[in-house]
C-alpha cells in the first residue's frame, strides 16, 4: 500500500465514514490540532529519553488516548461508523483528574504565572500545552457549527492543565527553578 492516495489533491479529506469535507473543515481543524499535541507530547518523550518512568507511562497512555480523541472528532456523531470506535467518557476526564492530583502533590506551590521552559522536556511539555488549548479552541469552534461529544472538549481542558503540572514536576525533578512573570513596572 503506497503512502500518498492522490484523494486529497483537490483540497478534501476523508472523515471517518467517507464523508468528503474541505481540509479546513473546523473539523478537520479540531482533530488535527489533536495530532499536533500528540506529536508534541512526542517530542517531550524523546526529551525525557529512560528518565521519568511514571511520567512516560503517563505520556504513553496520552498519546494512545489522543488517538481515540481524534477518531471521536473525525466521526460525527450519528454515523454508522460509530460502532467501530469508543468515545471519550466521563471516566476518561476523571482519569486525567486523577493524574493532575497525584503530579500536583510533587509540583511547586503555585505563586502565579512562570515562563514556560526551563529542562527540554519541561518547555516541550509547555509548548504540547498551548497545541492543547488550541486544539481545545478548534473543538469549541467546530461545537457551534455541529454536534459532537462534550467529553472532548473537557478531556481537552483538563488534558493542558496536566501537561503544565507535568512541565512543572519535570523542571522540579531536575533541579530547574521556574521564572515568575515580572509585571512591567516591577521588574
Amino acid at each position: 500500500m503506497k503512502i500518498y492516495t492522490k484523494t486529497g489533491d483537490a483540497g478534501e479529506t476523508g472523515l471517518y465514514g467517507a464523508d468528503r469535507v474541505a481540509k479546513d473543515h473546523p473539523r478537520v481543524e479540531a482533530y488535527g490540532t489533536v495530532d499536533e499535541a500528540n506529536s508534541a507530547i512526542g517530542v517531550v518523550r524523546s526529551a525525557l529519553a529512560a528518565a521519568h518512568p511514571d511520567i512516560q507511562a503517563d505520556l504513553e497512555y496520552l498519546q494512545n488516548a489522543l488517538f481515540d480523541l481524534g477518531a471521536d472528532l473525525a466521526t460525527r456523531l450519528g454515523s454508522r461508523y460509530e460502532r467501530n470506535l469508543v468515545r471519550l467518557d466521563a471516566a476518561d476526564v476523571e482519569r486525567l483528574e486523577a493524574l493532575i492530583d497525584r503530579y500536583q502533590e510533587e509540583a511547586p506551590a503555585f505563586t502565579g504565572f512562570i515562563h514556560p521552559g526551563g529542562h527540554p522536556a519541561a518547555a516541550a511539555l509547555h509548548l504540547a500545552r498551548t497545541i492543547a488549548r488550541r486544539a481545545e479552541r478548534r473543538t469549541v469552534a467546530l461545537a457551534h457549527q455541529e454536534a459532537i461529544n462534550p467529553e472532548v472538549v473537557r478531556y481537552l481542558n483538563r488534558l493542558s492543565d496536566l501537561l503544565f503540572t507535568l512541565a512543572r514536576v519535570v523542571n522540579k525533578r531536575e533541579g530547574y527553578s521556574e521564572e515568575g512573570w515580572l509585571v512591567k513596572g516591577r521588574r
